[in-house]
Order: C-alpha cells, then sequence, then structure tokens
C-alpha cells in the first residue's frame, strides 16, 4: 500500500511519501509560515503526485491554520483519490523521532508564549497534553529525556542533567507511530482555547 503522511502543524512543513514502510520520497521545510502556499506544490512534485491509497496527516496540537490546512488538504485528496484518511497527534511523532527506549518529555512551542508539554513511554502517552507558561512547566517538570523544538529552553529551566533532542515533527517518522495513536476522527487537537471569542458567544454589550 502506498502512503501519504502530512505534517503541517509546526513550524515545518512536512511530507513523505511510502511503499508500505520504505521511503520513496520526502520534502521537509522549516519555513514558519507560508504552509498554505507550499503543501500542494510540494505533493504534486513527489513520484506520482504523491498519490497513494492511505493518507496519514497530522491533528496537532500546533499552530491552527497550519493544522487546519493540513487537515483540508488531507480530506480532500483523500476524496479525489478514495484513500483512508488517518490522523494522529503531532507530539506522538515527535516522541517516535526521539527513538528512545525510555520515558520522555516533549515541548513544543505553543501559542502566546506558551508550550506544549506532553509525557510519553513506550510511543504512547503516559499523560494528558498541556498548554503552559515556561514557568508553570517547570513547575510541572519533565523526564530525563526532553524532545522538540522547545526542548533546550525547557531544560535550561529545569536545570540537572538531562538529554536534550531538539527538532521539528519529520513525516519521515510517521511509520515509528504507534498504530493505536491512529484514528478516522479527524478532529483538530488545538492544545489550547482559541485566540478570538467568535462573534455567536459574545455577551451584547
Amino acid at each position: 500500500m502506498r502512503m501519504l503522511a502530512i505534517e503541517t502543524a509546526s513550524e515545518a512543513c512536512s511530507i513523505a511519501l511510502f511503499e508500505g514502510e520504505v521511503l520513496v520520497a520526502h520534502d521537509h521545510r522549516a519555513m514558519g509560515r507560508g504552509h498554505a502556499e507550499a503543501l500542494v506544490p510540494m505533493i504534486g512534485a513527489l513520484p506520482g503526485k504523491g498519490r497513494a491509497e492511505r493518507i496519514l496527516v497530522s491533528l496537532g496540537p500546533g499552530s491552527f491554520t497550519g493544522v487546519r490546512i493540513g487537515l483540508a488538504t488531507a480530506r480532500a485528496l483523500g476524496f479525489a483519490w478514495g484513500a483512508e484518511v488517518l490522523g494522529y497527534p503531532t507530539l506522538a511523532l515527535v516522541a517516535a523521532q526521539a527513538e528512545r527506549d525510555a520515558p520522555l518529555t516533549v515541548c513544543m512551542n505553543g501559542g502566546h508564549g506558551e508550550w506544549f508539554v506532553q509525557d510519553f513511554a513506550d510511543g504512547l502517552p503516559l499523560g494528558e497534553l498541556r498548554s503552559l507558561p515556561p514557568a508553570a512547566a517547570a513547575e510541572r517538570g519533565a523526564k530525563d529525556i526532553i524532545v522538540g523544538n522547545r526542548a533546550h529552553a525547557f531544560a535550561a529551566l529545569l536545570g540537572g542533567d538531562r538529554e536534550v533532542i531538539e527538532h521539528l515533527p519529520d513525516a519521515r517518522a510517521v511509520p515509528q507511530l504507534s498504530k493505536e495513536l491512529l484514528t478516522a476522527a479527524l478532529a483538530p487537537v488545538y492544545g489550547r482555547g482559541p485566540d478570538a471569542t467568535p462573534m455567536a458567544e459574545r455577551t451584547p454589550a
């Protein structure tokens, strides 16, 4: 089965095409912004224009815009190709990339100066995802291994001797995810509330 992996929840716009679990092609760009303009052309440049029987897409948490772009693209391609579309949590992918057997903490950039923090062991979450200011994250604590694009900053706050692995989510690691984490329920995992209150929910002055 050919599989397309899409990861757009962070600064990285990352895609990978697999035959089974063998990597066929890959594109990974740390671009900050511009995912909406870059993603479809990146997929179109893959062999066979990226066409696959299965699409795996990040559900977040991460950028509100990035998560929505990835999901919308995956849904559209799934419909056009008649492909199965499954979602996965971004922090689990970051944990899988570390390739460590011991428990670890993922720490990724959130919004408004907060960090997304979650513990993992054996590829599965040990507790709930939390979005915390750095001081609150330090009070929460972490495992002896910290992974993610805020790993060094988190370790510096905590002090002590920890292994630090700093990286962005990479679609090449999607086959390493636990199958238990894949879901057909394509609901975004934002990790925190929206930046603005919807008009319908505002109390009239």
